[in-house]
């Protein structure tokens, strides 16, 4: 490393604190109010147990309810490895959720969007090793989309949504 990305990492701190950087989760920060109080809809699919588990992972299992999280998971599977006699031993898992937060005592929206990511998995080798590979693939995407989720919900919230 050179010193002047010694220099860099050093001096970042100090160039947050004078922007008026404050972490989300801060004592007294906007986004603790998330902090087991949000309770996502309850899931009926593979997708929706990962993705809510996540969200709970992160925020902590709903206590008592301040916030309602609605969502609308579509994934989509794209094959992009194809071999020379037309076999594909590659996939995109593409993701997109919408989300809905509301205030669980007023029915208030408070934050709502669309986030999107993408992971892959290859499907070589055996039909049991090409199911656990999309499997673990769309844990991962639902954890992908999970985290963003939660990284937007704390952004607003630290605003003084």
């Amino acid at each position: 490393m050179s010193s002047l990305e010694r220099r860099t990492l050093l001096f970042l701190p100090l160039a947050l604190a004078a922007c008026g950087f404050t972490p989300a989760l801060a004592p007294g920060a906007g986004a603790t109010r998330l902090l087991g109080k949000v309770r996502a809809a309850d899931p009926t699919t593979r997708n929706d147990f990962d993705f809510v588990e996540r969200i709970e992972e992160r925020l902590g299992r709903p206590e008592t309810t301040g916030y309602d999280l609605t969502y609308r998971i579509v994934t989509e599977t794209v094959g992009v490895g194809i071999t020379a006699d037309s076999r594909t031993t590659r996939y995109n898992l593409k993701g997109a959720i919408d989300y809905r937060l509301t205030d669980a005592t007023t029915g208030a929206e408070v934050a709502k969007g669309r986030v999107q990511s993408f992971t892959a998995y290859a499907a070589t080798g055996s039909t049991v090793a090409g199911l656990a590979a999309e499997a673990d693939a769309g844990l991962r995407l639902m954890r992908l989309l999970a985290d963003d989720v939660v990284a937007r919900l704390m952004a607003v919230m630290a605003a003084g949504g």
